[in-house]
């Protein structure tokens, strides 16, 4: 009876000891730091037919340029909301229209007259809006996951860059280069054309 009572006690103290490797295991596998998160795919750079139609419909390049800005600074918002909502999804669907927009502009303009005024006025408007959305994608990255943040680092640099061709542009007409300046003809021989003294020339 005694050795009944003792097997009993062996068997359940193995399946405790089990059962607690079991708990501790799973645990083990919930926090290992191997299992990364995959990184989420871009955003489609899409325009809505309705901003499509509202960009187009515009009666000047001027207002076409304000109403794009001002999409996309819709957008820029609505991913700042969602980002600090943790809905992150959402937040890489706004930007993505962000950049379709950003990027309808510069395709506009560059098919402009580039020696214009008016067209350099049009690059300075969109490259003062993206300085300002700058700041305010560094903010949303930081708010995000790291699964998500490269795809928000990735439209902080579209917009960067965008803003580089923007200025690129606004200043490419207006800088006057210096040019090279030609060597003076002083009526001297050089001395590689002018034989060695004492020695006169046939």
């Amino acid at each position: 009876m005694k050795v009944a009572l003792a097997q009993i006690k062996q068997i359940e103290l193995v399946a405790l000891a089990i059962a607690v490797l079991l708990t501790f295991s799973s645990n083990a596998r919930a926090q290992d730091p191997r299992e990364v998160q995959m990184p989420a795919p871009p955003p489609l750079r899409v325009m809505s037919r309705f901003e499509r139609e509202q960009v187009n419909a515009a009666k000047d390049a001027k207002e076409r340029i304000r109403t794009s800005v001002e999409l996309a600074e819709g957008h820029l918002l609505r991913a700042e909301e969602t980002a600090n909502s943790g809905r992150h999804g959402a937040c890489l669907i706004e930007l993505g229209s962000y950049m379709a927009l950003v990027d309808d502009s510069m395709k506009f303009l560059s098919g402009m007259k580039r020696d214009s005024n008016r067209t350099r006025d049009l690059y300075k408007r969109l490259e003062l809006a993206l300085r300002a959305h700058g700041l305010r994608l560094g903010a949303i990255r930081r708010v995000t996951p790291a699964e998500y943040a490269a795809q928000v680092k990735a439209t902080e640099e579209f917009a960067r860059n965008t803003r580089t061709d923007a200025l690129d542009s606004f200043y490419g007409q207006t800088v006057i280069r210096e040019a090279v300046a030609e060597p003076k003809d002083t009526g001297e021989k050089s001395r590689k054309d002018s034989p060695p003294e004492g020695v006169k020339r046939p």
